[in-house]
Parts: C-alpha cells; sequence; structure tokens
C-alpha cells in the first residue's frame, strides 16, 4: 500500500477527479440529439447551465437559439444562446427578467420544433416568477426563510414550486406543441430529478397539500399571501402523466455518484483503497460531521469496518439551520469544524461544494489534519463557539487550511474525502 506524503495534495487531487467527472464540456456530448425538423430553442438554469450551454453549441449539428440563466461570475461566451446572469442563493429582479425571456423563447412553438432543456443546481432562486398577487420580495423572503430553515432540499423544493409560475414542471407546459428533451446534472440526494432546480420541465407527484403540510410540520412562518396562494388550486402544478403523453425525453448527464466513483477510482490508481459511504447523505453538517468522526475513529482504533490505510468519500447535501446567527461559512466549512472536534485519532480530510462556492464566502470548503485544532487553539479561538455560531470559516482561515477553487462550471453537490492512515 502506498505512502501518502502529501496529503492535503491527495485530497485535493481527488475533488479535482470528482469535479472533472461532472464537466460539462464531455457529459453533454453522449446525449445531444439530432436537429429536428423545425427549430431549435435550448433553455437552461444552474450553476452549471452557461457551460452545458457552450459545450451544446459546440456539438449540436444545426442551427440553434435559446437562453440559459446562470449566477453572476459562471457565465460563458456562447454564440447563438443567451446568456443571463442572476442572483444565488436570493433571486433579484434580473431572474425575473430572465424568466420571461426564457418563456418568450419557447412561445409559439410547433410540433416540428424542439426545446433542450439544460436543468442543474442552484436552478431554485435562479429563476423567481412569483404569481399573481406576488412579488420578487414574496419570493425572497420565501427562500430566506426556507435557506434558514434546516430543511433538507427535497422539502425546500416541494414549497418552492408551488410558489411559482416556471418550477414543478410548469415550463415544459409552456414548451407545448415543441418536443421537450431535458437534460439533467444532479445534485440532489438520491438523483431525484424533478427536485434539481425545482423541475423546471419535470413533475412529481406531490401536490399543495403535501407542501402544505411541510410548512406546518416545522412550523414555518411565511407570510399570509404566500399560504393563501398554496391553499388555492393556483399553486397546482403539473403530475408526471400530463408530460409523460407530451412524450418528453430525460437523461441524466451526471451525478455525485459518477463523480464519487472517479475519485474512489483515483484514490486506487494513486495505491489507496477507498470506500464510497453513500452519495446521498442529509441532515445537519454538524451532526455529519460528528457521524463521520465516529467511523474515522472506529476504523482507526479496531481497522473496522474497513482497514486502514483507507479513503473515505462520500456527497450528499447537508443542512444548517440558523436562528439568528449572521456567522461566517458554509455547510462543509461546518461539516469539518464539526468532524475535527469529533476525531479522536489521526486522519486528514477535505469538504467542500463541487461548485467551488460553500455557503456565505468564496472558498469551496476546507482541509484539516492533526494539526489544525491546535492552530486554531493557537490563535485564541474556542472552536467549538466557532461551530455553534455557525463561523466555521473563522476557524479554518486561522489554520490557513481554506480550500479555494474558483467556480468550477458545475455542481454535484459535497464531496467529502477522508484519509486514514
Amino acid at each position: 500500500m502506498k505512502m501518502i506524503t502529501q496529503p492535503r495534495k491527495f485530497l485535493e487531487t481527488l475533488f479535482n477527479a470528482a469535479v472533472n467527472a461532472a464537466d460539462p464540456a464531455f457529459i453533454i456530448q453522449p446525449y445531444i440529439p439530432d436537429p429536428p425538423k423545425g427549430k431549435t430553442v435550448v433553455v437552461g438554469v444552474g450553476k452549471a447551465a452557461a457551460k452545458l450551454a457552450l459545450a451544446l453549441e459546440n456539438n449540436f449539428k444545426g442551427p440553434l437559439t435559446g437562453v440559459v440563466v446562470t449566477p453572476y461570475g459562471h457565465g460563458a461566451k456562447c454564440q447563438n444562446i443567451q446568456v443571463i446572469e442572476t442572483s444565488h442563493p436570493l433571486p433579484d429582479k434580473n431572474g425575473m427578467l430572465a424568466s420571461k425571456t426564457i418563456f418568450a423563447a419557447v412561445k409559439s412553438l410547433t410540433s416540428d420544433d424542439l426545446v433542450i432543456a439544460l436543468v442543474c443546481g442552484g436552478g431554485s432562486a435562479l429563476l423567481p416568477a412569483p404569481p399573481e398577487k406576488m412579488t420578487i420580495e414574496d419570493e425572497i423572503t420565501l427562500n430566506k426563510i426556507l435557506l434558514s430553515s434546516g430543511l433538507p432540499i427535497s422539502k425546500m423544493n416541494l414549497i418552492r414550486k408551488h410558489v411559482s409560475e416556471i418550477k414543478g414542471g410548469k415550463l415544459a407546459l409552456a414548451c407545448y406543441p415543441a418536443k421537450v428533451i431535458t437534460l439533467v446534472l444532479s445534485d440532489v440526494p438520491g438523483d431525484e430529478l424533478h427536485q434539481v432546480a425545482s423541475g423546471p420541465t419535470l413533475a412529481d407527484n406531490l401536490g399543495r397539500k403535501a407542501a402544505l403540510a411541510e410548512v406546518n410540520l416545522h412550523k414555518l412562518v411565511l407570510p399570509t399571501n404566500i399560504i393563501s396562494h398554496l391553499n388555492s388550486s393556483d399553486s397546482d402544478c403539473p403530475i408526471p402523466e400530463d408530460l409523460t403523453r407530451l412524450g418528453h425525453e430525460v437523461h441524466m448527464i451526471g451525478s455525485a455518484h459518477q463523480s464519487l466513483i472517479a475519485a474512489k477510482m483515483k484514490a486506487e490508481e494513486l495505491g489507496l483503497k477507498a470506500h464510497i459511504l453513500s452519495d446521498a447523505i442529509e441532515g445537519e453538517a454538524r451532526d455529519i460531521g460528528n457521524m463521520h468522526a465516529a467511523i474515522a475513529n472506529q476504523v482507526e482504533r479496531y481497522a473496522h469496518p474497513f482497514e486502514n490505510p483507507v479513503v473515505l468519500l462520500s456527497g450528499g447535501e447537508t443542512t444548517v439551520t440558523l436562528s439568528n446567527s449572521l456567522g461566517r461559512g458554509g455547510r462543509n466549512t461546518e461539516f469539518l469544524l464539526s468532524f475535527l472536534l469529533g476525531l479522536r485519532g489521526s486522519a486528514y480530510a477535505l469538504a467542500a461544494d463541487t461548485d467551488g462556492i460553500d455557503g456565505s464566502e468564496k472558498n469551496a470548503g476546507a482541509y484539516c489534519d492533526n494539526k489544525t485544532l491546535q492552530k486554531i487553539l493557537d490563535k485564541d479561538l474556542n472552536p467549538r463557539e466557532l461551530l455553534m455560531s455557525h463561523n466555521a470559516y473563522l476557524a479554518f482561515e486561522a489554520a490557513g487550511s481554506l480550500f479555494f477553487t474558483g467556480s468550477t462550471g458545475t455542481n454535484v453537490n459535497d464531496f467529502r474525502a477522508i484519509l486514514i492512515p
């Protein structure tokens, strides 16, 4: 078994392998359709939408036009597809303009035409389309409440789609009678594709009653006009059968699982055994961090359930429940600080968001080893207090172990790699 002399570099290599496995320039090529009899219109939304559009434009064997929407700083120079940059994780007025532009692009299509929808993570905030009697401020308020609630992404998107004129399959209906082919880069646990970007061209069977049940169960305090809308039939979304009869196609072109497989293969290529714990882990970031620390402790102490040296990989999307905290950090740094505090032996770990941005700061995540905790303490900081106040960024900044990548151009959610020597 090979000795790893540069653990941080090794773990960053695994992260890069995971990101490269979801590179839009390569993953889209096997799914590019033939040109239709009529015209081709491309619509898209998400953190990787512009890069996917550029790759499609470079490889499509016919003329095309269209509109894709991506966060500020994630654009690409397409020739025939308009790229609009809007706000994430909270929507803004540019997002409303983008939604209107997309609806205009698919207006008056015929059965000879084709719509290619490029859907990837981050899209829920990028395409605000508030219903009648609601405003962009209402969507911003809703997103603020959901993002601080600690709800898993599936529950947030269930509520979001019922407070939108474009989500939950409504964009697909607007394309009728044109055929729609949806290409999804999945960033959601379990790869429920209708969850990605709240499914503008996809549907599920959960209706507004299920959305209201989540609001009541979690005691979410929403504005009265949002509650009124959720109680009316105006919030209804199409169900899968409504879209199936239209002959639409759906393809998953990339996912967390595929990226973790790539990281596993890279680790083994470099001489270490690797195991994927799960590609769909959800829950509070600090709880998931503590759980990973318990597994690492078990492996180091008993060589069980895996023999060390070994690399443990996992993905998914954790959450951070905020109260009144204005802390600096994201779910990956919070995970890692909790992991570090729970660790009883020696291990190296990297936790980062594959899109290159973790939460409220510009880092992708952070790295830790057996010296990190002491470095934090040497700066007269209390790591446990920083964890409880959601200030994990400050802890790893003090230790000099923040991980920066810039925008990666893709997004398959959280990436975690733990090397147990």
